[in-house]
């Protein structure tokens, strides 16, 4: 689904008009990039947090050549535990 039709399909379901839709996405991506460092919740939905990796030692698949990875900070997504198993309830 696409951002549009994401707009479109929540506008329809709420009877808000579309501007209202688009604004309050905005501000809810807002809020969650901005508490990513403090771990953002949407209740229902997921946790949006800020994790260390480590450094370690990968291999190139080419050549099978190990190589250095350097440690790095990653932002991590974990779906709320109603979301996913509404989500794999219905793929099963």
């Amino acid at each position: 689904m696409t951002k549009s039709q994401t707009i479109r399909a929540l506008a329809a379901q709420s009877g808000q008009p579309r501007k209202t839709i688009v604004a309050f996405l905005a501000a809810l991506f807002d809020l969650a990039r901005s508490q990513a460092r403090h771990t953002s919740t949407v209740p229902g939905f997921g946790k949006l947090s800020l994790r260390d990796r480590r450094a370690r030692i990968g291999r190139n698949p080419r050549t099978g050549e190990p190589v250095k990875i350097p440690a790095k900070r990653v932002v991590k997504f974990r779906l709320a535990k109603t979301l996913k198993d509404a989500v794999l309830a219905t793929s099963a």
